[in-house]
């Protein structure tokens, strides 16, 4: 009904760009939001994030403030929310009302990033990003319960720009669309490029080469832990506790936490988990635990980082102009 007209979407007169994906979880929506805050931020603007809030305990339009916490908006909003400066967070599972709220706020925001809303149909965004995962991409899955994806992959036709996450190297992608083997699709007016995940210093400064000295227990509650725990065995032998996606944790889960990390040997050792992971972890295991988080960013390979912040921020002057 929406491709036909007969249901329309809301327009707003800011900027608004949507990072999403037609699978379920796993692509790296937020390292790509964080990129586009970093790079919004860096020009100047007012930036805000408007989130689901997925598996919050609070219902319509939440404001993030000090206070926050992740039953309150969510995991992901709040790593976000405490990772940037001057950042308006904001949940509300209906888009057009929660942008209506922020456009109404004193510090009204330059751009709006809608987090995971491209099958929000009731917004149109003025610039959509779709993400995939280079090992599982779109065109060769298929609709749930058979494959991951929550929507039919000819959805990809509305995007603007494809990105393939989570490649290995410099190599991924090299070239044109067409020379690549996804067989993703990609229209000539549509954007093609590649990421990968990066791994900085540890929240408590350590590097990750120093990890060889620790006995460590990985504790993840994410879609795909597999490129992480990859990571870390470059670096050192683990333990791993796995939990489903934006898990609750329960007083029987942090027990068994805290069991595993007393029987590492060792005098030196630690519980590394991912940033929206600590969110809901810091508050509920023991402070004399060494916790601390491994933060990702992403990079635009093939030397298209230019190329891609030059679009997004052609469009975002754009559309300013024109609103």
């Amino acid at each position: 009904m929406y491709d036909r007209g007969i249901i329309r979407s809301c327009t707003f007169d800011v900027p608004t760009i949507c990072i999403g994906n037609l699978s379920v979880g796993g692509t790296g929506k937020t390292p790509h939001t964080e990129y586009l805050i970093r790079l919004l931020q860096e020009q100047g603007y007012r930036v805000a994030v408007l989130s689901r809030g997925y598996r919050r305990k609070t219902k319509g339009f939440v404001l993030a403030d000090l206070q926050s916490t992740a039953s309150d908006i969510g995991d992901e909003p709040l790593q976000m929310y405490r990772k940037f400066k001057d950042l308006t967070v904001a949940v509300d599972a209906d888009r057009c009302e929660g942008i209506s709220i922020l456009m109404k706020q004193e510090k009204r925001p330059d751009v709006i990033l809608l987090d995971d809303a491209f099958q929000h149909r009731k917004v149109k965004a003025g610039l959509n990003i779709l993400l995939t995962d280079c090992k599982r991409p779109y065109s060769k899955d298929y609709l749930m319960p058979y494959g991951r994806l929550r929507e039919n992959r000819y959805g990809s036709k509305r995007t603007d720009m494809v990105i393939v996450t989570k490649c290995q190297d410099g190599t991924a992608g090299k070239g044109t669309a067409n020379d690549s083997d996804l067989n993703l699709g990609i229209r000539k007016d549509q954007y093609l490029f590649f990421s990968r995940m990066k791994y900085g210093l540890l929240s408590n400064g350590l590097e990750l080469s120093r990890l060889r000295d620790y006995a460590v227990l990985l504790v993840t509650g994410i879609a795909n832990p597999r490129p992480l725990e990859d990571e870390l065995s470059k670096h050192t032998q683990f333990k791993s506790i796995h939990y489903p996606d934006h898990h609750s944790f329960s007083s029987t889960d942090i027990q068994h936490i805290e069991q595993e990390f007393k029987s590492l040997g060792g005098d030196r050792r630690l519980i590394i988990t991912t940033e929206k992971d600590f969110t809901r972890l810091s508050p509920l295991l023991s402070p004399t635990l060494p916790l601390c988080c491994l933060p990702i960013e992403i990079e635009i390979l093939n030397g298209d980082n230019e190329t891609f912040n030059q679009i997004v921020l052609d469009y975002v002057r754009k559309d300013s102009r024109n609103c």
